[in-house]
């Protein structure tokens, strides 16, 4: 029996999810919502319609959809879109202002825990993947110091937070690992990294016409939770440059703990977990589409409330059995 897959939001992850829930035979897209215009958008899975957000609260959808996938912009959808459909769905989100994880997983578990669903929120590579090597490294080596760095690549989130700022058009924001940082990291020395001596960022920016730059430099160099704490360059380019220059959307990172062990600390070990994405939409589609099989399953067995990826057993994360499993992959 398939997994009966929705999809609200069709932007960039949107459309990753689409493509993932197509490679996966034990799932079936019964429809994308979206809050624009469904007329207007324009899906590759054949037979499968766009709806507008309001068709999700009818008996009809409830009763359709096994999961939810929730596509919002994190900033500002996510913190009223997840509780509101986890009071109605088992749901999946990629929310990822990690300061503000406690308050969206509280508002998400009341909701879900009232309507007995599975929330899992903040799934993608981080938080997510990045978040359980960060977990199983630090279980592994207590004793150690962990580090992330991101990039190079294009931050979704925060290039979607740029382009709230009023008078922007368009932006791509890149993380750049700072490389005298990483090497120090790689080296064992465990050295103590402020936030600004660990990563810059760059924006390139497309200005409505007449818009003020000055303000939009400042606001963007401010931004609470996303460049304040960041050593930022702002460019400002125009719409042909940014499709030419800036069309794809790469990203990746590494997490990497270092750590001793012995009774007089004699030995010293690296742990490192790296990617490396050609698209980033379409990597965090894939993740979210994988938990929302957990999700399902989880709820099948009468889980309920708001979870996140350190409270889903691995096992609920593949099609393949746990003989398959335990045969191929242990």
């Amino acid at each position: 029996m398939s997994i009966r897959i929705g999809i609200l939001g069709y932007g960039n992850l949107g459309r990753g999810v689409e493509a993932a829930v197509a490679k996966n035979p034990d799932m079936e897209l019964v429809g994308v919502f979206t809050r624009r215009d469904p007329s207007g958008v324009t899906i590759k899975t054949p037979g499968v319609s766009v709806y507008g957000a309001d068709a999700l609260e009818t008996d009809e959808m409830k009763a359709g959809i096994d999961v939810l996938v929730i596509c919002g912009g994190s900033a500002t959808d996510l913190p009223h879109m997840t509780p509101k459909y986890a009071a109605m769905y088992n749901v999946i989100d990629s929310f990822d202002t990690h300061a503000n994880i406690p308050v969206h997983f509280a508002a998400v578990d009341e909701a879900a825990k009232s309507a007995g669903k599975i929330a899992i929120i903040s799934c993608g590579w981080d938080p997510g993947m990045f978040s359980l090597n960060r977990l199983y490294s630090d279980c592994i080596l207590p004793d150690g110091a962990a580090y992330t760095f991101w990039g190079r690549g294009v931050s979704q989130g925060h290039s979607d937070a740029v382009r709230r700022i009023e008078g922007v058009a368009d932006c791509r924001q890149y993380t750049i690992p700072v490389p005298e940082a990483l090497d120090a990291v790689r080296s064992g020395s465990n050295p103590e990294l402020t936030t600004r001596q660990k990563h810059t960022r760059e924006c390139f920016v497309v200005a409505e016409e007449g818009a003020d730059l000055e303000r939009i430099e400042r606001e963007i160099k401010t931004m609470h939770n996303y460049f304040d704490e960041y050593d930022t360059t702002v460019h400002f380019i125009t719409a042909e440059e940014m499709k030419r220059d800036h069309s794809e959307l790469p990203h990746g990172g590494f997490v990497i703990r270092t750590g001793s062990t012995g009774w007089e600390n004699e030995h010293k070990h690296v742990i490192e977990y790296s990617l490396k994405l050609d698209s980033n939409p379409e990597f965090t589609g894939s993740v979210l589409t994988a938990f929302a099989r957990a999700a399902c399953r989880m709820n099948a067995e009468g889980m309920c409330g708001g979870k996140t990826v350190f409270d889903v057993a691995p096992a609920y994360l593949s099609a393949k059995s746990g003989e398959e499993l335990r045969h191929t992959m242990l």
